[in-house]
């Protein structure tokens, strides 16, 4: 096994996910194919690069739709790494990203932890 090519997002809507991922964070989209019955294949990712991507995945029923903003128990649980942390900090903050704190600089980097928009807590981090 070489890497881990997607991470299963439960969004409670595609468009208004694909539209927060792609605007806000400037993500882009990778692939987004109707599969007929009612859902969709999306899958986003940092511009420019080949890691791993975010397959957006709408609920489908009332539990998969409980877990949406609470998918790591209120712990952060994506990490966006950049190398530019005070230009794609401004940037987010501008366009409506909400960040839970101030930029912190660590031993390890710089810092600041963000929610989508549904309350999934992100880091963004520039490592040192």
């Amino acid at each position: 096994m070489s890497h881990i090519a997607l991470v299963t997002l439960v969004v409670r809507d595609y468009d208004e996910a694909l539209s927060f991922y792609t605007g806000a964070l400037g993500f882009e989209l990778v692939e987004d194919t109707d599969r007929g019955d009612g859902t969709r294949w999306i899958v986003v990712r940092p511009r420019g690069t080949a890691g791993t991507g975010l397959l957006l995945a709408r609920a489908k029923d009332d539990t998969q739709l409980a877990s949406v903003g609470a998918q790591t128990g209120g712990r952060v649980g994506f990490f966006l790494h950049t190398e530019d942390f005070a230009g794609d900090h401004a940037r987010m903050r501008a366009a409506g990203v909400r960040f839970l704190e101030e930029p912190r600089h660590e031993t390890y980097g710089s810092v600041a932890v963000f929610e989508d928009l549904y309350g999934n807590r992100w880091d963004l981090l520039q490592p040192a």
